[in-house]
């Protein structure tokens, strides 16, 4: 996997709000979290982040 992101970034990349990423990832229709090493921080991977980005766009 790649790079981790914080939430600002995947928001950012996104255009989604905080609150509609929580809730889709709860729907499990956005990827989950993984927690940062080192730090009780969550972040997601880059690539899973773009891969769901794309796959939207396709749809």
């Amino acid at each position: 996997m790649g790079l981790r992101m914080r939430l600002k970034e995947v928001m950012e990349m996104t255009g989604l709000s905080r609150s509609t990423i929580y809730l889709q990832m709860s729907k499990e229709k956005f990827p989950k979290q993984v927690k940062l090493a080192g730090s009780r921080s969550a972040g997601w991977y880059e690539d899973a982040v773009v891969e769901w980005v794309e796959s939207r766009r396709q749809a």
